[in-house]
Order: C-alpha cells, then sequence, then structure tokens
C-alpha cells in the first residue's frame, strides 16, 4: 500500500482564531466526539508560569509571553492524536504555523467583530483589549494578523454557528487528506475531503491568492448548475472576485474553437495575469481549461476541482492539458500545472452511473500498476449503485493518486517512466476516435486494458490468470471488456495517430502482474491484430 496518508487519529487538530470566536468550547467538543486528548495553550503556559496571562503580560512582557508559546507549539507539534486550540497570536509566527501545520490539520475560527465585541464583553483577562476603545483595537489587530490567518486554508466562521455546527464543520476537516505533489516549478497540495467546495475559498487564499482577484470559474452546463454557486459563494466569502465561464459538455467540443472561446470569456470577465483560473468539471472540461490558462496572457494561475472520479483520480493531477484534432485527441496540449487540487468526495453522489463507472476504469488502472491492495479492494467490492452510493471514497481515490504522484513526480513531462500511466490508453484512444467519442474515455481504457494483458499473455510475459482477473474486475464494476465490431485494421491504423506513437512504433504497456506492468514497442503486429479479434474486432481478411 502506498504510505503518507495523513488520518486523523493520528494527526493532530489544531484550532486557531482571534479571541472570542470559540476556540476552546470548540476544541472541548470536538476532544470529546473524538475522544482525544484536549490542550489549551493558554492554560498549559499559565500553569507553568503559576500566573495569568495578564500578569505574563504585565509583568514579564510579550516577549516572554511569546517565547514561552514557540516552545510549547515545537513540543505539542511533536505528539500525535491531540485537539489543540492555540492563542489568538500564536500562529502569527511563521515557524509556529509552520510546525503545526505539519503536525496535523489546522483549522482557524472566524467571526464578526461585533460579535467578538459581544463574546467578551466584561471579560477582564484580555491584556490585548485593556484599552478604552476595544472595537478600534480588536480591528487592528484583526488587520495586523490578517496576513496570519488567511495563510491558513480551513476557515470557519462561527458568527452565526452554535458550538455543536462548528464540532460537525471542524470533524469532518479532520478527515482531510492531503498529498503534497512535486515538480521542477515547486510543489502543489492535493486536498481529498467531504464539503472540500465550501472551504475552496480559504484554501485558495492561504496559496497566496489576493484579495479582490479575479478567479475565472470554468464549468460545463451540466455542472455548474450543480456545483458553481458553492464555489462562487465561497470565493465571494473569502474576499476574492469570482465569475463564471461556460463551456459546452462532451469530447467533441474538446478543440481550438472552445479554447478560444474561453478566451473571449477571460477578457470580458476582467481576468489579467494576476488572476486565477479555476476548473470546475471533469476531465474534458480540465483538459480544456488547462490550456487555456496556460496561454492566456503566456499563463496564468490554474487551480483543479474536479467533479468527476475520472478527473479526480486522473485528469486533474500532473500538468498535462490537451485539445483534440480530427486525427487523434490530445494532438495539441501543453504542461501547467495547478497551484492547488480540492477534491470533494461529496459530489460524487450526482455523477450518472456511466460516468462513476467511466472513472472507476481509472481507479482500477492504478491498482494494476503500482497498488496490490488497492486492486485486492476494488476486487472484493460491489459496483452496484447501493454499494457506489454508501462507499466513502476519499481514501480510495488518495491512494489511486498516490500511484500516479509516484510516477509523475519522476517523469514530470512523460519523457519515460510516466508512460506506465498509459496502460490501456494505445487500443483505448483508437476505439475512443472510432467510435466518434461516444464511447466514454474509461470504457475504452477498459477495453486497452483487457488488451494490453491478452498481448502481454501472448508475449509470454504474464500468466493467463491475470487476464481473468482483470476481466473480472472490470466486469464486475459494469465495465466493458469486449471491443465494438470495428475492423481491427482500423484500429491499428487509428492507433498510428496516438501521441504516445515513438518512432515508427507503437509504445505498449504492459501488465506483467498485479503492480507490476512494462513499457515495450516491439509487439508484433499480427499478435495485435490476434488479440483484437479475439476482443470481438472484425477480422476483414
Amino acid at each position: 500500500m502506498p504510505s503518507g496518508l495523513n488520518h486523523s487519529l493520528s494527526k493532530n487538530i489544531v484550532i486557531t482564531d482571534f479571541m472570542g470566536t470559540g476556540k476552546t468550547s470548540v476544541g472541548r467538543a470536538v476532544a470529546d466526539r473524538l475522544g482525544h486528548e484536549f490542550v489549551d495553550m493558554d492554560l498549559v503556559i499559565e500553569a507553568r508560569a503559576g500566573k495569568p496571562i495578564a500578569r505574563i503580560f504585565a509583568e514579564d512582557g510579550e516577549p516572554e509571553f511569546r517565547r514561552m508559546e514557540s516552545g510549547l507549539c515545537e513540543e505539542l507539534s511533536a505528539r500525535e492524536g491531540l485537539v489543540i486550540a492555540t492563542g489568538g497570536g500564536a500562529l502569527v509566527n511563521p515557524a509556529n504555523r509552520a510546525r503545526m501545520m505539519a503536525s496535523g490539520i489546522v483549522v482557524c475560527l472566524t467571526c464578526s467583530v461585533d460579535e467578538i465585541l459581544r463574546r467578551v464583553d466584561g471579560n477582564a483577562d484580555r491584556p490585548l483589549l485593556a484599552v478604552a476603545d476595544r472595537r478600534t483595537q480588536i480591528e487592528r489587530l484583526l488587520e495586523t494578523r490578517r496576513q496570519a490567518y488567511t495563510a491558513v486554508p480551513w476557515q470557519i466562521d462561527t458568527t452565526a454557528l452554535a458550538i455543536e455546527e462548528v464540532t460537525d464543520h471542524m470533524i469532518r476537516l479532520a478527515d482531510v487528506i492531503t498529498l503534497p505533489v512535486r515538480h521542477p516549478e515547486g510543489q502543489y497540495d492535493i486536498h481529498i475531503g467531504n464539503g472540500m467546495l465550501k472551504h475552496i475559498g480559504g484554501a485558495m487564499r492561504a496559496i497566496g491568492i489576493a484579495e479582490s482577484s479575479r478567479v475565472a470559474i470554468v464549468s460545463n452546463t451540466v455542472v455548474a448548475p450543480l456545483c458553481a454557486g458553492q464555489v462562487e459563494a465561497s470565493l465571494r466569502s473569502a474576499g476574492c472576485a469570482p465569475f463564471v465561464c461556460s463551456i459546452l459538455d462532451g469530447e467533441q467540443h474538446k478543440t481550438l474553437a472552445t479554447v478560444a472561446s474561453l478566451y473571449d470569456q477571460f477578457l470580458a470577465g476582467g481576468l489579467d495575469r494576476s488572476g486565477t483560473v479555476l476548473v470546475l468539471g471533469g476531465g474534458v472540461t480540465g483538459d480544456i481549461t488547462g490550456l487555456a490558462a496556460a496561454t492566456f496572457m503566456r499563463g496564468v494561475r490554474f487551480v483543479q476541482a474536479p467533479t468527476t472520479l475520472l478527473a479526480m483520480v486522473d485528469a486533474s493531477v500532473g500538468g498535462k492539458t490537451g485539445i483534440d484534432l480530427p486525427q487523434g485527441k490530445n494532438l495539441v496540449g501543453a504542461f501547467k500545472q495547478p497551484a492547488l487540487v480540492l477534491i470533494d468526495p461529496t459530489v460524487l453522489a450526482t455523477l450518472p452511473a456511466d460516468e462513476f463507472r467511466s472513472g472507476m476504469a481509472e481507479m482500477i488502472k492504478h491498482g494494476v500498476i503500482g497498488d496490490v491492495a488497492l486492486f485486492a479492494e476494488l476486487e472484493s467490492g460491489r459496483g452496484d449503485e447501493e454499494a457506489r452510493r454508501q462507499k466513502d471514497w476519499g481514501e480510495c481515490i488518495a491512494r489511486a493518486l498516490q500511484v500516479k504522484i509516484a510516477v509523475v513526480e519522476q517523469d514530470p513531462f512523460e519523457q519515460g517512466h510516466r508512460a506506465v500511466l498509459n496502460l490501456g490508453h494505445t487500443v483505448g484512444h483508437a476505439l475512443e476516435k472510432l467510435s466518434g467519442f461516444s464511447l466514454r474515455h474509461g470504457e475504452a481504457v477498459s477495453m486497452g486494458m483487457v488488451a494490453a494483458a491478452r498481448i502481454a499473455v501472448e508475449l509470454g510475459r504474464a500468466d493467463a490468470s491475470l487476464v481473468d482477473r482483470i476481466e473480472a474486475i472490470l466486469s464486475a464494476w459494469g465495465l466493458p471488456v469486449r471491443c465494438p465490431p470495428f475492423g481491427a485494421d482500423a484500429v491499428m491504423v487509428a492507433m498510428t495517430h496516438d501521441k504516445k506513437k515513438q518512432g515508427r512504433g507503437l509504445r505498449w504497456v504492459l501488465p506483467c502482474a498485479i503492480g507490476q506492468v512494462e513499457v515495450i514497442t516491439d509487439v508484433p503486429l499480427q499478435v495485435v491484430r490476434s488479440v483484437l479479434c479475439s476482443l470481438g474486432a472484425r477480422s476483414e481478411a
């Protein structure tokens, strides 16, 4: 099993906020619900100093208090399974913030100034509010700390929420899985968790997107009515200036004309080089939008919020963008690394069954490539609609992504090893093209994986039982394992236009065993033709 998933049982849950926003009450409630130890940093410091914080400030000075605070941050960040309430200024220090964020998930509670004043009214144990004009002091402190607070991606506005409601939000955030992806220009994070779309504004501000920055939300006519509203609201709440751009849904619209239409919408919405393009949709929408973001004004920041399973486990990660030409898929494109990827598995509930199955093909593919345990888990699962809706898909998505991340970090520009991710695509892309793209990508990849497995057996590189296992798991999840009755020669001609062609030969990814694949270029044409015919292609001989 790939390692690195940061499970909520072991990671710390750190709550930071300005005074009066509720971190102590919420922290205790979260700890009680999860059965974790609760640590209030201010109380620990008071116990160690033997006096209240107001006296520490008065007698020893604020610098001494901050020194004690930093030492406690270092100490607690080395532990696991804690719910920690920090002091309001503890994470203003970048080193403290980095330590706490490395130890688990950090959530910043926010609140309106009026509500803060109401909550701290009559509380004299607030050394920083020992002034005549508390409102002005609160506003000044909030402005001073704004940059530190916005550096925390997960924000909950507690102004109108009861403690129980804030606690529910906190516990959902505690299950977020974060996977870093390193590439030649830097690094970005993939955040996976239920309800992520509601937090997208805070997450984008945390990576440096400025207040009032223009954000182009690109979606299609299917997804936009379902998801665009909450994304736009989250961005506005975070101080961004979003506007929605729309493109048509479907592979047939993956064209230069669609990219050009996005340029027009970007200009109409006032997007400039300081802005951000956020894609909200599936793999086709992501490919088109990524190319537009890579080329508009020579490149603008790009964020992915995939809404299909296929995009979540494959298309949204790795930086590949592209559009189709009449001769084949993805023949025009660019590498454009996202600045951030947010995956909200709850949106899968709105996904049609056929689209979900299409994504399952890519998830199964990643199991075949590099995760024996993931393959086995999917192998023992049920592919019916009820099972799909009952399962929490976050961890499976994360595990499938870890396979891809390991590959793309090693080969970010598809110069060699990254080819293993094309398992099933050599035949699959040809079948998509011949179907006029009526076949879904995952359906075509499913058939392509079976073809690759059979070729591996024919060449003596795999045991025949491998074909049985791959066909069985694909069938169990409702995916096709036989080709449409296209002519075998027509399929082979279509394959010659694939961008994965290398020199005069095709590059084949063949499974040798579950978790082990190899790339070869010397598959005899008669073997390819024979396998295609065995899967239902017409011989035409």
